[in-house]
């Protein structure tokens, strides 16, 4: 009796470190997988300690680490499913190496590839824009008052600061060669990161980190029209 009730004192402990555990994961696979160990340790707990067993948090325990089960086998069912393009795949292993697979897949599906001609214009300056783009091959110029400020290529980003504010565009992005990239209508990608928290601090902290190279590079007297704090305390509250 003695042995029985010290394996279940074991396993109240346990259930509470792997809880704790679990709310430190990102990764929802994972966060599933100790929830239900830490749901068996808590049948364990309350079947071998109090004198008669509490059925009734048994009952709910098993309940709980039924439901991440078939959660678990949803989610990996997802992910197993997912199959890249040349070019999806060579975007996940380099920019969007922060979001999981299933994750930059939800991203795809709602993302449109475009090809625009040399000299069409993809943004006009304080006019609205509905779209972020990322520029996944090509060469397009920023200009602000009619005047070049910018050059952005392969793997930057048009329409962040508009996604950013909800604003107008800050300047006008004009193709300089002919340039594949592709566009998602911001308010699908919003709905998007809304839903996904991971999602979403790995979309703003790509977006910051081009928005402050960009701002490092481009013309004094362009760069400060915009606050890169500024936009970050805006774009946080």
């Amino acid at each position: 009796m003695e042995y029985n009730v010290l394996v279940g004192h074991l396993a109240g402990h346990l259930a509470s470190i792997l809880t704790m555990a679990a709310y430190l994961l990102k990764d929802i696979l994972w966060l599933r997988l100790l929830t239900i160990l830490s749901c068996f340790a808590g049948i364990a707990f309350n079947y071998f300690v109090p004198a008669t067993p509490l059925w009734s948090v048994i009952y709910w325990n098993i309940l709980f680490a039924l439901i991440n089960i078939v959660q678990i086998a949803i989610i990996i069912k997802e992910r197993t499913g997912i199959h890249f393009t040349e070019e999806e795949k060579e975007l996940h292993d380099t920019l969007f190496k922060n979001f999981a697979p299933f994750e930059f897949m939800k991203l795809m599906r709602i993302g449109k590839w475009l090809e625009a001609k040399q000299g069409e214009i993809l943004a006009a300056e304080k006019q609205s824009l509905n779209a972020v783009m990322l520029i996944y091959n090509g060469l397009v110029g920023v200009e602000a008052n009619g005047k070049e400020v910018a050059t952005l290529k392969d793997g930057n980003f048009i329409g962040e600061v508009s996604f950013i504010t909800g604003g107008d565009a800050t300047a006008t992005v004009r193709a300089l060669t002919p340039t594949r990239y592709i566009a998602w209508p911001k308010e699908a990608i919003s709905q998007l990161l809304n839903r996904n928290p991971s999602m979403r601090f790995a979309m703003q902290s790509m977006l910051s980190t081009d928005l402050s190279k960009k701002l490092m590079h481009r013309a004094p007297s362009f760069r400060g029209r915009i606050s890169l704090s500024a936009l970050l305390r805006k774009r946080d509250n």
